[in-house]
């Protein structure tokens, strides 16, 4: 880990309702050795938080977000599985996801349909939108006591379905979710890592994967709500961006949709319900150039707003994480 500079003054915890918590940190010309310097403050605040916002370092390009990182002493996660293309800048530093401006990404927590996320993320603002683009966090735990009863147990007792259709057209293409257009290569991918996969004649592949909705947090035992059943949901997409899907790929070729563990269709009504929830527990604050926030990718849900002008966020995952092994994490047959 990072040595810590003793010397420093104490660093305050500002936290105001709606807001993460945060901490203001002196102007600097080295970004990264004064994250690390302080890094025993902000890691103290990421455990009792879930995420912490660090405001006053000055980040200024993708390559001070790298020398955090490494400095940080984190191992980095090569993103496998994205659902939507992005750029990496360095090892685990990575641009944000390419969705349009104009369209929110709901609440989820990064990668969790995958057997090993992150548990760290780093998000680092290079330029702040001119309007909205906040990212918007939520207690997992939090809504996970929030959410209808009788919804949580069944989602915990059969787990949820991600189904995908991969195609070159819209979202991440069969060599940018895989690293590779090997079709060996992708098969040994889907069979170590519980996908059950099955070529198109057209050529295009076809996955689906059942995964735990509710996990225990590694550090402290507690039960996290983890996972992106609405966010990858076709009743989150815009109505006219699903019926043009629909329309050109069929029912069952849209990019992405969430099932109930068993395979049925998870209603538009539990959609809102889950999007309602992360609302009513979401803090969000505006972003400046050269911010820093870290979130505890299983503890906290994250989302982006809507914005108008240049945004720049890169983002560097961090600390593979296996949770704990569920009895629904295993292979399914496709519809």
């Amino acid at each position: 880990m990072p040595s810590i500079d003793t010397t420093a003054p104490p660093l305050d915890l500002e936290q105001e309702p709606g807001r993460p918590a945060m901490l203001r940190v002196p102007a600097t010309d080295d970004p990264a050795g004064r994250a690390a310097g302080t890094w025993g403050a902000i890691r103290s605040a990421l455990a009792e938080h879930g995420a912490v916002l660090v405001r006053g370092l000055g980040l200024r390009d993708v390559e001070d977000v790298g020398t955090v990182l490494r400095q940080l002493a984190v191992e980095p996660v090569t993103e496998r599985e994205a659902f939507a293309p992005r750029r990496t800048h360095s090892p685990g530093v990575h641009s944000s996801s390419a969705w349009p401006p104009n369209q929110p990404m709901c609440m989820h927590h990064e990668l969790s349909y995958t057997l090993d996320p992150p548990g760290l993320l780093l998000f680092a603002c290079l330029s702040a939108p001119t309007t909205g683009g906040a990212t918007g966090l939520a207690d997992a735990a939090a809504v996970l006591d929030a959410l209808p009863r009788g919804l949580t147990e069944r989602f915990e007792r059969e787990g949820w379905l991600l189904t995908r259709s991969y195609n070159d057209e819209i979202g991440a293409t069969l060599t940018e979710a895989f690293g590779t257009d090997d079709r060996d290569a992708v098969e040994r991918y889907c069979r170590a890592h519980a996908i059950d996969f099955a070529w198109q004649t057209d050529g295009t592949l076809r996955t689906a994967q059942r995964r735990s909705a509710v996990v225990r947090h590694p550090a402290d035992g507690r039960r996290c709500w983890f996972n992106q059943i609405a966010f990858l949901n076709r009743w989150t997409l815009a109505p006219e961006v699903a019926e043009y899907l629909i329309d050109e790929y069929g029912p069952d070729g849209l990019p992405f949709n969430t099932w109930y563990g068993d395979g049925e269709p998870i209603e538009e009504e539990v959609v809102r319900v889950l999007n309602s929830v992360y609302e009513q527990h979401t803090v969000r604050t505006p972003w400046q150039s050269g911010d820093l926030l870290l979130v505890d990718n299983i503890r906290t849900a994250h989302s982006r707003e809507a914005y108008e002008g240049p945004r720049e966020v890169v983002v560097a995952m961090a600390s593979p994480t296996r949770l704990e092994t569920s009895p629904v994490t295993e292979e399914v047959g496709l519809r």
